[in-house]
């Protein structure tokens, strides 16, 4: 089945940017009479596998939204798990990305991890700097509004300070002082678990992605899964704002 679905894609249209928001860890856990952890521990065999579905096609950027500013509220004792959960597993996955040419990349708000946490992540992106196959981003402790409103202000920064003319300022200009700079834009969205919604999401960056929603639960979803939503994309047409005639 994988691989009938594989002989099917485009080579010549893959999306080069795919973001996921991995959605349906704790219902999936739920489901099965688990603490919620057990489904986020099942959760990463899933990055796992999709990391690997992405570098068999050659897809240059992946970013995860791993953690968002809204889950800090969730309860103490399953964040302390997760962050436990991060530093384990990025710990595991370094020698891993370094030999399959993975550069790891994080956004957000990373000053509000916890310092064992934090400093785990800086010693992977440290490690796998100079590889090229892929650079796979991690949206941790991120918000897209917050994310928005610092460009905002360093840019009004500068005009205060003499160093930018408020009539330079345009959407390149902002696109340039937001986190993701200089990443390309994502092509491709994808949230697993039903839920249709962005959730402060890259929303910027998102502007013109194709959407996919799917009800599979993050836990469940693998390469199969991926290629499945890689497939709806390409029978869509991307137009940006053009009409049908004047893409063909």
């Amino acid at each position: 089945m994988e691989t009938n679905i594989i002989e099917r894609l485009d080579r010549s249209k893959l999306p080069q940017h795919i973001a996921i928001i991995m959605d349906g860890n704790g219902r999936w856990a739920k489901e099965r009479g688990k603490l919620r952890v057990f489904g986020h521990k099942k959760g990463v065999e899933s990055v796992r596998d999709i990391i690997e579905g992405v570098l068999d096609l050659g897809i240059p950027y992946l970013t995860l939204y791993t953690f968002s500013t809204e889950n800090w509220n969730r309860p103490k004792l399953e964040v302390a798990a997760l962050m436990e959960l991060l530093v384990s597993s990025i710990a595991k996955e370094t020698k891993i990305m370094l030999d399959k040419g993975v550069k790891l990349n994080a956004i957000g708000n990373l000053e509000q991890l916890p310092t064992k946490a934090l400093n785990s992540l800086h010693r992977s992106i440290a490690q796998t700097a100079e590889n090229t196959k892929c650079t796979l981003t991690l949206a941790l402790s991120y918000s897209s509004r917050s994310e928005i409103a610092q460009a905002a202000k360093a840019l009004a920064q500068l005009v205060k300070e003499g160093d930018l003319d408020v009539d330079a300022i345009d959407e390149q200009l902002l696109n340039q002082h937001l986190q993701t700079y200089p990443l390309p834009e994502p092509e491709l969205m994808i949230r697993t678990s039903g839920e249709q919604r962005i959730s402060n999401y890259l929303l910027w960056q998102l502007a013109y992605a194709e959407l996919y929603f799917t009800p599979t639960l993050w836990p469940d979803f693998r390469r199969n899964d991926l290629y499945q939503a890689i497939l709806e994309y390409q029978k869509r047409e991307r137009r940006f704002g053009l009409t049908s005639e004047q893409v063909k």
